[in-house]
């Protein structure tokens, strides 16, 4: 299939700037400037102002909730002022203490991996922080960010349908691709979200910030999403539960600090004695086990996911074939995607769930995770991994 690239704004346009102090979002903000268009510098407040106990804000790990927002503030108001910007910093605290964090201790406290980013692109970026800025008062045309995505339009309808809507292509930059952090935006949100570096490489982004002398050229990459301290913070509002750590057989190899502070995949930091290599294989959260095996049986030949987003919410009714990626990390595989029949099955799902079969068995696919479909490198939907098989 075919696509039409979305157009970017055109000047006169007004254009709200999710801003960080990176140097993405801050040439973001000065390339709209340059096209004529009338920019406003917004920033998410997330922090709620919390330091572990026994730490100094100095010392506490670069994170995305924590007080590197204080410096991302400072310069944001520093960049924009010197642009002649205005700038905003839209509260949504009580919107991401409920949304991301809340969801984050849940899901590993019920076996579960999370993907935080994905939670956040979805319930606040690109949710609560625009309903935030319109709550403002700030009317704006489009809201752009500095993501390595593109938005993109078929020429003709999807699934069989006459439907157009907006969807998440790559950017030109390969290797920092972020629509696998995008897939849950819906159609109708992505008609006023553009993002201006799609066709630049992160290497071009750099240099056009140095050459407009901007200081977030200097500036260290992206954050994680919470530092150690942080997620010991967070879970410290119940007591860990311990367990046993065993092997396929049922086989009892050692014990556990609480099942949340394992994934699937997972190497190191297990606190087991084998006389062979080790990964976590499963996370039984209702038997409070950790199951452990060697690498080769955690290899999977498919999963059901549910909780979908489709482009404009059309569901396809049919098999089809497409890429498919289980995490951010690993390369898309050719799969097999088709809906899935509940029936004779204990578990509850979100909506309608699909069976995805991959042509080649994947490694560590891990309930929680995100599976994203692409084809013709445009995402054709995606959702929450339930199970493998």
């Amino acid at each position: 299939m075919n696509y039409i690239e979305a157009e970017l704004p055109k000047a006169g346009d007004t254009v709200c700037v999710g801003m960080s102090g990176g140097v993405d979002s801050t040439l973001t903000a000065l390339l709209l400037k340059e096209r004529g268009c009338h920019v406003i510098g917004v920033t998410m407040s997330m922090w709620d102002g919390s330091v572990p106990e026994g730490m100094k804000i100095e010392d506490l790990h670069a994170s995305c909730f924590g007080p590197g927002e204080l410096k991302n503030v400072s310069e944001c108001t520093l960049f924009c002022t010197q642009h002649g910007i205005e700038y905003h910093v839209i509260d949504v605290k009580k919107q991401y203490r409920e949304k991301v964090l809340e969801y984050f201790k849940d899901e590993y406290r019920n076996g579960r991996t999370p993907n935080p980013c994905i939670r956040c692109n979805q319930t606040v970026k690109f949710g609560a922080f625009l309903d935030g800025i319109r709550e403002a008062g700030i009317n704006f045309d489009y809201f752009c960010t500095g993501h390595y995505a593109k938005i993109v339009r078929p020429e003709t309808g999807i699934f069989g349908t006459d439907k157009k809507p907006c969807m998440i292509s790559g950017a030109t930059d390969i290797t920092k691709d972020q629509t696998y952090f995008l897939y849950r935006l819906s159609s109708e949100t992505l008609e006023k979200v553009r993002f201006p570096l799609a066709n630049l490489t992160k290497a071009e982004v750099f240099e056009l910030a140095k050459k407009a002398n901007l200081a977030s050229a200097a500036r260290k990459e992206s954050q994680d999403f919470i530092g150690q301290e942080y997620f010991d913070l967070l879970f410290s509002d119940k007591k860990s539960i311990e367990g046993d750590i065993i092997d396929l057989d049922g086989h009892v190899l050692g014990r556990h600090r609480g099942i949340e502070h394992y994934t699937i995949g997972q190497r190191r930091g297990l606190g087991v004695a084998v006389n062979y290599p080790v990964y976590v294989q499963a996370i039984d959260a209702k038997k409070n086990l950790v199951v452990l095996a060697p690498n080769d049986a955690l290899n999977s030949d498919g999963l059901i996911a549910d909780d979908f987003v489709w482009p404009a919410n059309i569901a396809p009714a049919e098999p089809f074939e497409a890429l498919v990626k289980i995490r951010l990390a690993s390369k898309p595989v050719l799969a097999k995607i088709e809906p899935y029949s509940s029936s004779g099955t204990s578990l509850t799902y979100i909506g309608t769930p699909y069976k995805i079969t991959f042509s080649t068995p994947q490694r560590a696919v891990a309930p929680g995770q995100s599976v994203v479909i692409y084809k013709d490198g445009v995402i054709l939907g995606g959702g929450i991994i339930k199970e493998k098989f």
